[in-house]
């Protein structure tokens, strides 16, 4: 039987997100998945995101989707079927790469090609960003300045925990204003709770799949109700999609992406029942209300000419 204290903080209203791409986009595969292979690879990714979708409305939540611009490309009507239901459509990028692998001139390119195809197919702005895996890092803070300049008002690609392949250990754990010599814009990390002198995840992806979900349960309920905060959650839609093609790639990516995508939809729906969510603009504008007003326009113009 459930305690008040099992129960999240009343009035605390958490972020979901999805991050739009296929089940060949994830970068554990880009030595064993060429670019050159992804349109002749089987699309699931409309299936899945539309099962996210109705899981969702299932529990009347709105959540965040940050949409890869190579699927907003070819998909156009599912960006739009995500808006049309109420959903936040932010940005993942175009081509899913990371940023530390390419130049201040090729991320612009990307993040500006992707936000030009997302607000085609809605007619809305596209104000939130988050990077492939979480590639905002110590030697990509200009990755910042960029989104600045290309008119996006939130950040979502700072993990304030230490891992092999992304993390800023030593970031702020909640949703703050950063600012940069182009400007600002609210960073919106993925959730961490403090044990001792470590951040240890809470946010979702591959640490909700492998870890119990009691984990999950505990990293979020701590965050609303002993700091006050809301949670920042995120998934992907191939995370729901066990029967999904595999890949012969090494130990390490098979156990990240493969574990436990059988019991993914089963643990979500559970989530949605135990705790309130809603879009990443949503949560943030608590904290931040200048998101609720109309973007600035003619920022991008502006910044280039600088």
């Amino acid at each position: 039987m459930a305690t008040s204290a099992d129960a999240p903080a009343a009035g605390v209203v958490n972020a979901m997100s999805v991050d739009v791409e296929d089940y060949f986009h994830v970068n554990a595969f880009d030595g064993v998945v060429p670019r050159s292979r992804w349109e002749s690879l089987e699309s699931r990714v409309c299936r899945n995101t539309d099962r996210l979708l109705t899981l969702f409305d299932t529990h009347h939540v709105t959540a965040t989707f940050f949409v890869l611009g190579w699927v907003a490309e070819r998909y156009p009507f599912l960006v739009s079927r995500i808006a049309s239901m109420g959903h936040e459509v932010a940005s993942h990028g175009y081509a899913h790469r990371l940023i530390y692998d390419q130049t201040p001139e090729a991320f612009r390119d990307d993040v500006r090609r992707a936000k030009d195809l997302l607000e085609s197919s809605t007619g809305l702005a596209v104000d939130g960003f988050r990077a492939p895996s979480y590639s905002v890092t110590a030697r990509t803070l200009w990755a910042l300045d960029v989104l600045i300049e290309e008119g996006y008002r939130y950040d979502a690609s700072i993990f304030p925990i230490r891992h092999d392949r992304y993390g800023m250990p030593d970031a702020p754990r909640h949703p703050h204003r950063l600012t940069r010599d182009r400007g600002s814009l609210v960073e919106a990390p993925a959730s961490t709770v403090r044990c001792g002198r470590v951040n240890l995840p809470v946010a979702g992806g591959g640490y909700f799949r492998i870890l119990p979900y009691a984990w999950t349960r505990w990293g979020i309920r701590r965050i609303n109700r002993r700091e006050g905060r809301p949670a920042i959650f995120y998934l992907h839609p191939w995370e729901i999609d066990p029967s999904q093609p595999r890949f012969r790639a090494g130990f390490v990516s098979r156990f990240r992406h493969y574990r436990n995508l059988d019991k993914t939809e089963g643990r979500l729906a559970r989530l949605l029942r135990d705790f309130r969510f809603s879009t990443v603009r949503q949560v943030l504008s608590a904290s931040h209300p200048e998101l609720t007003s109309p973007p600035q326009t003619g920022l991008r113009m502006a910044a280039n000419v600088q």
